[in-house]
């Protein structure tokens, strides 16, 4: 419900950014990484703070490595709302709606949590599905929001960064 005045409360997401193609004006995916977090603000979207960007392998067919961060978002949208100014921003940056999955893109970003708790419907779901497994948004977003915790399984970032890296006794 908006607050008096109708304006929203502020909302925040944890955004998570991922490049692996050059992009004609920014060059390098690293660069389109910092190209995309300011136009995060000219989309209502304002960067509380952002992780350093890492590498990380690809997932599925693309061969190409990526460039990631996560990034706190403070935002007067709803999750709705907030999806629509990322895929405007992914299509400011070339991105095209239909593709294959996983392939390379110049531009992906995803909410992946957000403080208002779970969001399900046809087209969003909050906290992402997979986010869990993946280390290229849990290690940067244990630098930024280490606390924030998963609403489906209670567990910390923090906690759950530990379970991606703790050691496993080899199978025999």
């Amino acid at each position: 419900m908006p607050a008096a005045g109708g304006e929203r409360p502020p909302q925040n997401y944890l955004v998570a950014l991922g490049s692996n193609r050059r992009h004609a004006r920014f060059g390098k995916p690293r660069n389109v990484i910092g190209a995309a977090l300011c136009a995060l603000g000219s989309h209502g979207l304002h960067v509380v703070s952002a992780a350093p960007v890492m590498i990380s392998a690809p997932i599925g067919p693309s061969l190409r490595r990526y460039a990631n961060t996560v990034a706190i978002v403070e935002a007067r949208l709803d999750p709705p709302a907030c999806l629509a100014a990322l895929k405007a921003i992914e299509q400011d940056f070339g991105r095209r709606a239909r593709g294959q999955r996983w392939s390379a893109r110049v531009l992906d970003l995803d909410i992946v949590l957000w403080s208002g708790g779970t969001w399900h419907s046809r087209t969003l779901a909050i906290p992402h599905p997979a986010f869990r497994q993946r280390d290229f948004v849990v290690m940067p977003a244990r630098q930024v929001a280490r606390t924030w915790r998963d609403p489906l399984t209670g567990l910390t970032i923090g906690h759950l960064a530990a379970r991606l890296t703790r050691r496993r006794p080899a199978t025999r």
